[in-house]
């Protein structure tokens, strides 16, 4: 529900509303992978922000560099699907992976694809947002 939500705003953000399978596909799995560690984007848990957990998890498991690249204003550096699925939890990419209706090897490759691009988007003065701030008002403020 609000994965798929979120998914559907992270699709738009991602341009899905030109091509219905790139966009939308990467929009729901971003939205699924973020449900799965924040519980969507209003949710006040501890952390407030599953955009910056997923990145805080990346960072720890190595990939600090592409995280600051995606964050920042500089061109993105990339990352594989197999550095994606080393640094999450095996149970998190299986989740949306199974929410998704894909592999969890497809589920990393297509993370991999699109993260850098909707982490970007949604960064766009290069600091991320506040912890409180709701994924779907930014996503819904990119689109103006």
């Amino acid at each position: 529900m609000a994965g798929s939500d979120l998914g559907s705003l992270l699709g738009s953000l991602l341009g899905g509303g030109r091509q219905a399978g790139a966009g939308g596909g990467a929009g729901n799995i971003l939205g699924a992978l973020l449900g799965a560690l924040g519980g969507g984007g209003g949710a006040g848990g501890a952390g407030g922000n599953p955009l910056g957990a997923l990145l805080s998890q990346l960072t720890k498991a190595g990939l600090g560099g592409q995280t600051q690249s995606w964050v920042g204003t500089g061109e993105n550096q990339p990352v594989s699907g197999g550095q994606i699925a080393d640094a999450l939890p095996q149970e998190t990419l299986q989740k949306v992976a199974q929410e998704s209706g894909v592999t969890p090897e497809q589920a990393a490759d297509e993370i991999a694809q699109s993260l850098p691009q909707a982490v970007d988007k949604l960064t766009p003065g290069g600091e991320m947002p506040p912890a409180g701030a709701s994924l779907e008002d930014l996503i819904k403020q990119q689109q103006l």
